[in-house]
């Protein structure tokens, strides 16, 4: 597998809570250079790098980050404003909490809602697999195939474990054939990232793999 086609589903990705529109402003730059799937920043920034990328590279925010538990209009008002602001794609967290207590029906409507928000723009759903069991983690495969998302995604890097190669080949195994996986979090080497994709992984959300591809230049 090329440098290439490893960029080309990597979600360049920086969401520090110090993060500054400079930095904001070089992840995006290095988005465009390298040509990755799109660069993920905090919804703030999100107007300011759309007007700034002007197309060159899609902008992908976060909703009910990092613990997903707003309240279901809130993720609905976040991913429209996000959307409005410039946003091509968003990531939205699960309730984990409405999970353990298997409210399975609300679960798949604020998923089905916040896609309705989010127009013809890409939904991916992050379900913190680090937090789950596998029978939790294979109903959240149901549920968000369910819903109509477009992605069900490892995990948010905020919590106790990032993405693992278990879990991408499990919910690969088990999402719908209209929804992919997107693997984040600790995904460190060009090696790791590769193994990932061919697990089944269609996206990659990671700040190390243009640093790495950097630092060999």
């Amino acid at each position: 597998m090329t440098n290439e086609e490893i960029l080309s589903k990597v979600d360049h990705t920086l969401l520090s809570t110090t993060a500054t529109w400079e930095e904001i402003k070089g992840i995006v730059d290095d988005g465009i250079r390298f040509q990755t799937a799109s660069v993920c920043i905090p919804a703030y920034y999100v107007r300011k790098a759309s007007e700034y990328a002007e197309g060159r590279v899609a902008i992908c925010t976060v909703i009910g980050f990092p613990n997903g538990y707003s309240t279901k209009e809130a993720k609905c008002y976040e991913a429209a404003n996000a959307v409005e602001n410039g946003a091509d794609e968003v990531d939205m967290v699960i309730n984990v909490g409405a999970l353990k207590d298997k409210k399975y029906d609300e679960i798949e409507e604020e998923i089905r809602d916040v896609k309705a928000a989010c127009g013809d723009k890409i939904l991916k759903v992050i379900i913190e697999c680090c937090l789950l069991t596998d029978e939790e983690k294979i109903k959240m495969c149901e549920i968000v195939t369910k819903a109509g998302a477009d992605f069900i995604k490892t995990s948010t890097g905020f919590s106790k474990g990032g993405a693992t190669k278990q879990d991408v080949a499990l919910l690969k195994e088990h999402v719908g054939e209209n929804v992919k996986v997107k693997a984040a979090g600790g995904i460190s080497s060009l090696e790791d990232a590769a193994i990932f994709i061919a697990l089944g992984a269609d996206r990659l959300g990671t700040s190390r793999i243009v640093k790495i591809l950097k630092e060999k230049e």
